[in-house]
């Protein structure tokens, strides 16, 4: 018979259970939570395998770059490419054509708009890139608390329970308490792998950025000496 009755009590507390036994404002919390939580991590596979895709075609992109000898052709044939490199890429090399298409050249000028245009550039691919971050850092921040929203309202529901029924016994708080703590579990659930993915991605972005940066100034460098071959 006791066996029986910790049975009783084991599928009582299961997370099926307790979600079925929850009032609507827990079962609100929960859901939310859930999709939080399902929003989040489709949102860390894709961006780990974007992050991938992109670490593989940089490493392609730049190392052709750099052994090409016709800067023109390989800008033709990488201009639909969406890849942040030649996204930068092509801002340099289209201020330079800007810059130096006319009958006199301003060295200086031409330098500072270069090193601009290749700098937005940069910005702007990262702003991008970044964009859905913001959803985990929000996830993250806000997961918790939402949990813990959940958690008071059971415990509030436990102590209803037991004025209405005058009994303080585990039997008749057991299961808001539970409900409750299963809402909060449900919150660390959805935050912890929003603030771990958060982190690396961040990690990740600045790595990228720090790359762009230093692909934009080589090819910086690369301009000026044509500017100075020009002379």
């Amino acid at each position: 018979m006791e066996s029986i009755m910790l049975n009783m009590d084991a599928a009582t507390l299961s997370p099926v259970a307790l979600f079925m036994q929850a009032d609507w404002v827990v079962k609100g919390v929960m859901l939310g939570l859930l999709l939080a939580s399902i929003w989040t991590w489709a949102i860390i596979i894709g961006f780990w395998a974007k992050l991938k895709r992109l670490s593989k075609g940089s490493d392609r992109f730049e190392r052709d770059f750099w052994k090409t000898d016709d800067i023109d052709r390989f800008h033709n044939a990488h201009v639909k490419s969406e890849l942040p490199s030649a996204k930068v890429f092509d801002a340099g090399l289209t201020e330079w054509r800007r810059s130096t298409g006319g009958n006199s050249i301003d060295r200086d000028g031409t330098r500072a708009r270069l090193a601009t245009a290749m700098g937005s550039a940069v910005a702007h691919q990262i702003d991008e890139l970044s964009d859905r971050l913001n959803i985990l850092a929000t996830v993250g921040a806000v997961a918790p608390f939402v949990g813990l929203f959940g958690t008071v309202w059971g415990i509030m529901r436990s102590f209803t329970a037991i004025a209405a029924e005058q009994n303080s016994s585990l039997a008749v708080v057991a299961p808001g308490i539970a409900e409750a703590l299963f809402a909060t579990a449900i919150g660390l659930f959805a935050a912890i792998p929003a603030v771990i993915a958060f982190n690396r991605f961040s990690h990740g972005i600045n790595r990228l950025e720090a790359r762009l940066n230093r692909f934009a100034d080589g090819f910086h460098t690369t301009l000026s000496r044509e500017l100075e071959m020009a002379g």
